[in-house]
């Protein structure tokens, strides 16, 4: 297919007063259209309010026209004139572009004027380089931005025409488009099924999918419903594995925990963030899957201090608990037509549904031990505690551990932990007034040390015995015991008793006696 260009019909008249009321839809249908490029494109008034009998419908000759205007012979409020002066806004899905084709092809709309512009998605399609890709089978739907400012009444708002330009794209440059369509695939005719979106407020949606075949899928864009203001936000819902030919979906978010729900409690302890209630019609086993597409600002994370990495979702039981759900980052989010690349994607998946949670892990440290290695010491002398540390958050981080004596720091040691690691972490700290401390690492009571004058009086104590000192400061006496026997003798350690006096006696008389006999003997 060469470059295709198809030269379309828009009217769009200026009032001066009066209020002029766009609702959204969004629906696929079958039927007439407007077909260019060889028949590989269907261009089709969308089958929403603001399409099929509104803004957009097919001409005599079977051509698109969008007419926003009372010449319109589809608007049946006689009041309506036109666009408000000074007004700006969408016109959300005005009509659709289908492409029939076996490859890929780039759309997109030439129409130079900056009063209107053509969008898909929120964002501009206007010109080769804000094409957009679309798959076989694949379809765009577009509105109208529009902006009045410094306009005069009865003026006709844009050219009166504007082109659908498409060209076959080159397989490199092509992603995989899967993300980007709506409907996903599995109608009951083979095409795909029939879906309606309304936006009751920023932080709700209605879903609603017909003529859904036997294990088809449904995807529903949410379109940015807000579930921490626009700071994070739903953007997609798929459903897969659908088995009934009928699904209907409404979802609410809220920064604070929604109706019939609980506060996010879990073992790791994560941050929630955000709720999502998603309420459906289908029973648990007529579908096998949902996708949960939501997205968050990253100034916004980084304010918070979460890495894209710790974000998560949870689901609350009927029972009451929390369980996290398969959640990932999507590395490539250009390939979803529609999204920002300014904000971080994420990606979770659930067999149920229910009540959920977006939330944050985070390090959660604690000192499970600590032991000091003496419980005395003299005055400057470097004390050693040794704490047992662990990380029992869903998340890696990293902490000052701080050893403390009656509450002033005296030491700290940083320690980097994964989830559920466990660490032996060695602080030292010094005391330079003597008394009595109580040490305790991170609030955690670790035992108490005594430090200079007392630490010495208390190792003289233990070894010099208990009882009141000497007034010449020699040690003091030890006390009897409470078995000693009154009436009985103290022994004195140094004397000599009666009895060996005698005998000593004894044998100084025998020895004079003994030297006697020997000189009588030797004069004889």
């Amino acid at each position: 297919m060469s470059t295709a260009r198809r030269t379309l019909t828009l009217i769009l008249l200026l009032v001066a007063a009066g209020s002029l009321i766009f609702t959204t839809g969004a629906a696929v249908v079958d039927g007439p259209a407007d077909t260019i490029a060889d028949g590989d494109l269907a261009v089709q008034p969308a089958d929403g309010p603001n399409g099929n009998g509104q803004y957009a419908y097919l001409n005599d000759d079977d051509e698109i026209t969008v007419d926003v205007s009372a010449s319109n012979p589809n608007i049946q409020d006689p009041s309506f004139e036109g666009v408000n002066v000074g007004a700006t806004g969408t016109i959300d899905e005005v009509f659709t572009i289908t492409y029939t084709g076996e490859q890929f092809t780039r759309v997109w709309i030439a129409h130079p004027n900056e009063s209107v512009t053509f969008v898909a998605d929120g964002e501009s399609i206007e010109g080769n380089e804000s094409s957009v890709t679309l798959a076989p089978n694949e379809t765009v739907t577009v509105g109208l931005a529009l902006n009045t400012r410094g306009a005069t009444a009865g003026a006709r708002l844009g050219a009166d025409e504007f082109s659908i330009e498409a060209e076959l794209a080159e397989p490199e440059n092509v992603a995989d488009p899967s993300p980007a369509t709506d409907g996903f695939a599995g109608g009951t005719d083979g095409g795909d099924p029939s879906m309606t979106v309304t936006s009751p407020s920023e932080t709700s949606r209605g879903f609603r999918a017909t003529d859904v075949a036997r294990g088809g899928s449904v995807r529903f864009k949410a379109d940015g419903m807000h579930l921490t203001g626009g700071n994070v936000t739903l953007d997609w819902l798929d459903l897969s594995g659908v088995r009934t030919e009928s699904v209907e979906v409404n979802a609410v978010g809220s920064p604070n925990p929604v109706a019939n729900g609980s506060a996010l409690a879990a073992p790791t302890s994560p941050r929630p963030i955000s709720y999502l209630s998603v309420d459906h019609d289908f029973a648990p086993d007529e579908v096998d899957e949902m996708t949960i597409w939501f997205s968050a600002d990253r100034n916004y994370l980084n304010a918070i201090g979460a890495e894209p990495e710790a974000v998560t979702l949870y689901r609350q039981t009927d029972a009451g608990e929390w369980a996290e759900k398969p959640t990932a980052v999507v590395d490539d989010p250009t390939r979803m037509r529609g999204v920002s690349a300014d904000r971080v994607h994420f990606r979770a998946t659930t067999t149920e549904f229910s009540t959920f949670a977006v939330a944050a892990h985070a390090p959660q440290f604690d000192v499970t031990d600590a032991t000091v290695g003496s419980e005395v010491a003299e005055l400057g002398e470097v004390v050693t505690v040794r704490a047992t540390v662990r990380n029992g958050g869903g998340a890696a981080g990293e902490r000052a551990v701080t050893l403390t004596a009656d509450g002033d720091p005296i030491g700290n040691e940083t320690v980097a932990l994964a989830p559920n690691e466990t660490a032996t972490v060695a602080l030292r700290g010094t005391v330079e007034t003597a008394g009595t401390y109580e040490l305790a690492v991170d609030g955690t009571p670790v035992g108490t040390l005594t430090v200079g004058d007392s630490a010495n009086g208390d190792a003289r104590e233990s070894t010099a015995g208990s009882g009141p000192p000497q007034a010449d400061g020699s040690a003091p006496t030890t006390e009897l015991g409470d078995d000693a026997e009154e009436g009985v003798p103290t022994e004195e350690p140094g004397g000599v008793d009666l009895v060996g006096l005698g005998g000593l006696l004894a044998a100084l008389l025998l020895a004079v006696i003994g030297l006697a006999l020997f000189r009588r003997v030797s004069r004889s």
